[in-house]
Protein backbone atom coordinates (compact mmCIF):
# COMPACT_ATOMS: atom_id res chain seq x y z
CA UNK A 1 0.00 0.00 0.00
CA UNK A 2 1.01 3.62 -0.54
CA UNK A 3 0.61 4.42 3.14
CA UNK A 4 0.92 2.04 6.07
CA UNK A 5 -2.83 1.74 6.67
CA UNK A 6 -4.21 -1.47 8.11
CA UNK A 7 -7.21 -2.46 5.96
CA UNK A 8 -9.95 -1.80 8.50
CA UNK A 9 -13.24 0.08 8.22
CA UNK A 10 -11.99 2.60 10.75
CA UNK A 11 -8.93 3.39 8.64
CA UNK A 12 -11.11 3.54 5.52
CA UNK A 13 -13.28 6.18 7.17
CA UNK A 14 -10.18 8.11 8.25
CA UNK A 15 -8.64 8.04 4.77
CA UNK A 16 -11.96 8.99 3.13
CA UNK A 17 -12.35 11.94 5.50
CA UNK A 18 -8.77 13.13 4.89
CA UNK A 19 -9.25 12.76 1.14
CA UNK A 20 -12.46 14.81 1.22
CA UNK A 21 -10.73 17.55 3.24
CA UNK A 22 -7.76 17.55 0.83
CA UNK A 23 -10.06 17.86 -2.18
CA UNK A 24 -11.94 20.69 -0.46
CA UNK A 25 -8.64 22.38 0.36
CA UNK A 26 -7.49 22.12 -3.25
CA UNK A 27 -10.78 23.60 -4.47
CA UNK A 28 -10.46 26.54 -2.06
CA UNK A 29 -6.82 27.17 -3.04
CA UNK A 30 -7.70 27.02 -6.73
CA UNK A 31 -10.43 29.61 -6.19
CA UNK A 32 -8.06 31.74 -4.13
CA UNK A 33 -5.46 31.56 -6.91
CA UNK A 34 -8.05 32.66 -9.49
CA UNK A 35 -9.14 35.62 -7.35
CA UNK A 36 -5.53 36.70 -6.78
CA UNK A 37 -4.71 36.40 -10.49
CA UNK A 38 -7.74 38.54 -11.39
CA UNK A 39 -6.66 41.09 -8.79
CA UNK A 40 -3.09 41.25 -10.08
CA UNK A 41 -4.22 41.52 -13.71
CA UNK A 42 -6.37 44.52 -12.81
CA UNK A 43 -3.38 46.09 -11.04
CA UNK A 44 -1.10 45.49 -14.05
CA UNK A 45 -3.58 47.23 -16.37
CA UNK A 46 -3.85 50.15 -13.95
CA UNK A 47 -0.06 50.36 -13.58
CA UNK A 48 0.38 50.57 -17.36
CA UNK A 49 -2.10 53.44 -17.55
CA UNK A 50 -0.45 55.36 -14.70
CA UNK A 51 3.04 54.77 -16.13
CA UNK A 52 1.94 56.36 -19.43
CA UNK A 53 0.52 59.33 -17.51
CA UNK A 54 3.80 59.70 -15.60
CA UNK A 55 5.85 59.63 -18.80
CA UNK A 56 3.65 62.26 -20.43
CA UNK A 57 3.61 64.46 -17.32
CA UNK A 58 7.39 64.17 -16.88
CA UNK A 59 7.96 65.31 -20.45
CA UNK A 60 5.65 68.28 -19.91
CA UNK A 61 7.30 69.10 -16.57
CA UNK A 62 10.88 69.00 -17.91
CA UNK A 63 9.90 71.03 -20.96
CA UNK A 64 8.39 73.69 -18.68
CA UNK A 65 11.42 73.52 -16.36
CA UNK A 66 13.79 73.98 -19.28
CA UNK A 67 11.81 77.05 -20.37
CA UNK A 68 11.83 78.39 -16.80
CA UNK A 69 15.64 77.98 -16.62
CA UNK A 70 15.96 80.01 -19.79
CA UNK A 71 13.58 82.75 -18.69
CA UNK A 72 14.46 83.03 -14.98
CA UNK A 73 17.98 81.59 -14.89
CA UNK A 74 19.09 78.19 -13.61
CA UNK A 75 20.52 79.59 -10.35
CA UNK A 76 17.27 81.38 -9.51
CA UNK A 77 15.20 78.27 -10.28
CA UNK A 78 17.50 76.15 -8.08
CA UNK A 79 17.06 78.54 -5.17
CA UNK A 80 13.29 78.38 -5.58
CA UNK A 81 13.40 74.56 -5.78
CA UNK A 82 15.31 74.43 -2.48
CA UNK A 83 12.35 76.08 -0.74
CA UNK A 84 9.93 73.29 -1.73
CA UNK A 85 8.90 71.51 1.51
CA UNK A 86 9.69 67.82 2.03
CA UNK A 87 6.67 65.55 1.59
CA UNK A 88 5.82 64.28 5.07
CA UNK A 89 2.07 63.78 4.86
CA UNK A 90 2.26 60.18 3.59
CA UNK A 91 0.64 57.62 5.89
CA UNK A 92 0.74 53.87 5.30
CA UNK A 93 -2.21 51.54 5.85
CA UNK A 94 -3.01 48.01 4.67
CA UNK A 95 -6.00 46.02 3.45
CA UNK A 96 -6.26 42.26 3.08
CA UNK A 97 -7.02 40.42 -0.17
CA UNK A 98 -7.34 36.66 0.45
CA UNK A 99 -4.73 36.84 3.21
CA UNK A 100 -2.39 39.18 1.29
CA UNK A 101 -1.68 42.54 2.94
CA UNK A 102 -2.04 45.24 0.29
CA UNK A 103 -0.59 48.68 1.12
CA UNK A 104 -2.78 51.77 1.12
CA UNK A 105 -1.30 55.26 1.23
CA UNK A 106 -2.96 58.44 2.38
CA UNK A 107 -1.39 61.79 1.63
CA UNK A 108 -2.44 65.40 1.19
CA UNK A 109 -3.26 65.90 -2.47
CA UNK A 110 -3.77 69.63 -2.11
CA UNK A 111 -1.19 71.53 -4.21
CA UNK A 112 1.59 73.28 -2.32
CA UNK A 113 1.47 77.05 -2.23
CA UNK A 114 4.21 78.73 -4.24
CA UNK A 115 7.03 80.09 -2.08
CA UNK A 116 8.15 82.60 -4.70
CA UNK A 117 6.90 85.93 -5.93
CA UNK A 118 4.96 85.84 -9.16
CA UNK A 119 6.48 89.09 -10.47
CA UNK A 120 10.01 87.63 -10.41
CA UNK A 121 9.21 84.33 -12.12
CA UNK A 122 7.61 83.08 -15.32
CA UNK A 123 4.46 81.12 -16.12
CA UNK A 124 6.62 78.20 -17.22
CA UNK A 125 7.86 77.79 -13.62
CA UNK A 126 4.25 77.57 -12.42
CA UNK A 127 3.55 74.98 -15.10
CA UNK A 128 6.61 72.96 -14.07
CA UNK A 129 5.61 73.08 -10.38
CA UNK A 130 2.08 71.86 -11.13
CA UNK A 131 3.36 69.12 -13.43
CA UNK A 132 5.91 67.82 -10.90
CA UNK A 133 3.22 67.76 -8.21
CA UNK A 134 1.13 65.62 -10.55
CA UNK A 135 4.15 63.35 -11.08
CA UNK A 136 4.51 63.00 -7.31
CA UNK A 137 0.87 61.97 -6.92
CA UNK A 138 1.05 59.50 -9.82
CA UNK A 139 4.36 58.05 -8.57
CA UNK A 140 2.85 57.38 -5.14
CA UNK A 141 -0.09 55.62 -6.79
CA UNK A 142 2.23 53.57 -8.99
CA UNK A 143 4.42 52.54 -6.06
CA UNK A 144 1.35 51.25 -4.19
CA UNK A 145 0.20 49.29 -7.23
CA UNK A 146 3.63 47.77 -7.92
CA UNK A 147 4.10 46.82 -4.27
CA UNK A 148 0.63 45.27 -4.20
CA UNK A 149 1.31 43.32 -7.40
CA UNK A 150 4.60 42.02 -5.96
CA UNK A 151 2.92 40.79 -2.78
CA UNK A 152 0.06 39.22 -4.73
CA UNK A 153 2.52 37.46 -7.04
CA UNK A 154 4.32 35.97 -4.02
CA UNK A 155 1.03 34.75 -2.57
CA UNK A 156 0.01 33.29 -5.93
CA UNK A 157 3.26 31.31 -6.10
CA UNK A 158 2.77 29.96 -2.57
CA UNK A 159 -0.87 29.10 -3.25
CA UNK A 160 0.00 27.40 -6.53
CA UNK A 161 2.73 25.37 -4.83
CA UNK A 162 0.37 24.15 -2.12
CA UNK A 163 -2.39 23.42 -4.63
CA UNK A 164 0.03 21.42 -6.80
CA UNK A 165 1.21 19.44 -3.76
CA UNK A 166 -2.37 18.51 -2.95
CA UNK A 167 -3.34 17.74 -6.55
CA UNK A 168 -0.23 15.83 -7.59
CA UNK A 169 0.95 14.20 -4.34
CA UNK A 170 -1.46 14.12 -1.39
CA UNK A 171 -4.75 13.44 -3.20
CA UNK A 172 -3.40 10.67 -5.51
CA UNK A 173 -1.77 8.93 -2.51
CA UNK A 174 -4.99 9.10 -0.51
CA UNK A 175 -7.04 7.89 -3.47
CA UNK A 176 -4.69 4.93 -3.93
CA UNK A 177 -4.77 4.13 -0.21
CA UNK A 178 -8.57 4.31 -0.17
CA UNK A 179 -8.89 2.05 -3.21
CA UNK A 180 -6.46 -0.50 -1.78
CA UNK A 181 -8.20 -0.59 1.60
CA UNK A 182 -11.58 -0.99 -0.10
CA UNK A 183 -10.16 -3.75 -2.30
CA UNK A 184 -8.70 -5.64 0.66
CA UNK A 185 -11.89 -5.24 2.70
CA UNK A 186 -13.94 -6.56 -0.21
CA UNK A 187 -11.56 -9.49 -0.56
CA UNK A 188 -11.90 -10.24 3.16
CA UNK A 189 -15.69 -10.06 2.90
CA UNK A 190 -15.66 -12.51 -0.01
CA UNK A 191 -13.39 -14.86 1.95
CA UNK A 192 -15.62 -14.58 5.00
CA UNK A 193 -18.73 -15.21 2.91
CA UNK A 194 -17.12 -18.27 1.33
CA UNK A 195 -15.98 -19.56 4.73
CA UNK A 196 -19.47 -19.13 6.22
CA UNK A 197 -21.00 -20.82 3.22
CA UNK A 198 -18.68 -23.82 3.62
CA UNK A 199 -19.42 -23.97 7.35
CA UNK A 200 -23.16 -23.85 6.66
CA UNK A 201 -22.90 -26.62 4.08
CA UNK A 202 -20.86 -28.76 6.47
CA UNK A 203 -23.47 -28.22 9.20
CA UNK A 204 -26.25 -29.20 6.83
CA UNK A 205 -24.39 -32.36 5.74
CA UNK A 206 -23.83 -33.29 9.37
CA UNK A 207 -27.51 -32.76 10.12
CA UNK A 208 -28.59 -34.98 7.21
CA UNK A 209 -26.51 -37.88 8.53
CA UNK A 210 -28.56 -37.93 11.66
Amino acid sequence: MVEDFTPTKGNLMQVSKTLALSEQGYSLMDRKRTILINEIMALVAKAETIQKEIDQTFRRAYKALEQANIQSGIHNVQEIAATVPIEDSIQMKVRSVMGTEIPLIDFEESPTRPSYAFYSTSASLDEARVAFEEVKKLTIQLSVIENSAYRLANNIRKTQKRANALKNISIPKLETAKNEIESELEEKEREEFTRLKVVKENIQKSSNKF
